[in-house]
């Protein structure tokens, strides 16, 4: 987590974090970063000693979870069932 000292101090500005997916031996992750503008704050400030991972993931708004749970999910179906790539094939009346 990245902080300034305004308009709190260690009020947190930046929060960088990844969401992981396993599906037996399939694996993929995918990070992100969400900021924060004290302009925006909703509730009273939380001071950063008193901090737990709940609050601050409760303050990544739920479409950026969903997109990232989204983007994993799509990455191990991929290695499940990797995609078809068409071949680039000679043309049949073009002599090798």
């Amino acid at each position: 987590m990245y902080t300034l000292q305004q308009p709190d101090p260690d009020y947190v500005v930046n929060v960088l974090w990844e969401v992981t997916g396993v599906d037996g031996d399939n694996t993929a992750s995918i990070n992100g970063n969400t900021q924060f503008n004290s302009a925006d704050q909703e509730g009273a400030f939380v001071p950063y000693a008193s901090l737990t991972s709940a609050i601050v993931i409760g303050w990544i708004p739920e479409s950026a979870i969903s997109s990232a749970q989204s983007c994993v999910q799509g990455q191990i179906d991929s290695m499940i069932t990797p995609p078809v790539s068409p071949a680039d094939t000679p043309l049949p009346w073009v002599s090798p």
